[in-house]
């Protein structure tokens, strides 16, 4: 099983601001209840909640009735609802590259034998959408539907380094810069700097900044207008191969990247494609 790698108070709960609707705050105590990765008891929700005791009550209340969340009577547990899933399943197919880049990371794996991510922002976060495990599978945090920090993985930065810098600025006050490893970088100066390297050569690097021992090359999987789609990478171990040796799959990595993106970017706009082709015909 993979361990956590969130950093504190990196979880993935929202803190909400002040005047945000009731939509928001549901989905805070959704956020919180799935940071804990287990069953949980009103007591610890209420101890890092920023609702009061009441509210917090009248919203698992809520949930549970719409069958967002599931209330074992018995135990008092919480836990996600069975309705999640279904959502969950839905996003994967419409919302999520998942789909179309199945056949690409499967081929790419099998090429290079190594372990290959596919992930997407969530806010300051990365999502990992999917994965595909190396011929000799090594244990490491990253798991298809786990969240982990932009700040410091190699799909994180790669898509980071290509947003837009106003999109980039409004971010960066969202990252913990929690320190992992000895190789974490900390500060959001530090970042940039990174940023700028990996935009000018295409391709990021984790160098054991999220897990010792874990090394990746990734690129990001970007649209015809540059827009941020996701990110793709290779990863292993220092055990088994160097930093070197995964740089030379940088252009491998980058093309499977751009095929993922073309197919991509039909897929999702094939009413503006369909127009355009109209108004060019």
């Amino acid at each position: 099983m993979a361990r956590d790698r969130m950093a504190p108070g990196d979880a993935g709960t929202a803190v909400v601001a002040a005047g945000e609707g009731t939509v928001a705050k549901a989905l805070t105590v959704l956020d919180q209840v799935a940071s804990f990765g287990r069953p949980v008891r009103f007591s610890e929700l209420l101890a890092g909640s920023p609702f009061p005791k009441a509210t917090l009550f009248r919203f698992l209340q809520t949930l549970t009735g719409l069958g967002l969340l599931s209330h074992d009577p018995d135990s008092g547990f919480y836990s996600l609802g069975v309705r999640l899933v279904r959502l969950a399943h839905a996003a994967w197919n419409q919302s999520s590259l998942a789909p179309i880049a199945r056949p690409h990371i499967d081929a790419l794996s099998a090429e290079v034998g190594e372990t290959v991510h596919l992930a997407q922002l969530d806010g300051a976060h990365v999502l990992y959408v999917d994965k595909r495990n190396a011929r000799v599978p090594i244990e490491m945090f990253a798991q298809a539907g786990k969240v982990g920090p932009a700040y410091c993985t190699g799909v994180g930065k790669a898509m980071l380094a290509f947003l837009p810098a106003p999109e980039r600025e409004r971010l960066l006050p969202l990252m913990s810069f929690h320190r992992f490893t000895a190789n974490t970088i900390t500060t959001p100066a530090a970042l940039e700097v990174e940023l700028a390297a990996v935009r000018a050569a295409g391709h990021a690097f984790d160098r054991e900044e999220h897990e010792p021992g874990i090394i990746c090359v990734a690129a990001p999987i970007l649209s015809s207008a540059g827009r941020v789609m996701g990110a793709l990478s290779v990863t292993s171990s220092t055990a088994r191969t160097t930093l070197e040796a995964l740089a030379g799959l940088a252009p491998v990595v980058e093309a499977v990247a751009g095929r993922i993106a073309g197919e991509a970017e039909s897929w999702r706009f094939p009413d503006l494609n369909a127009t355009q082709m109209r108004r060019t015909g």
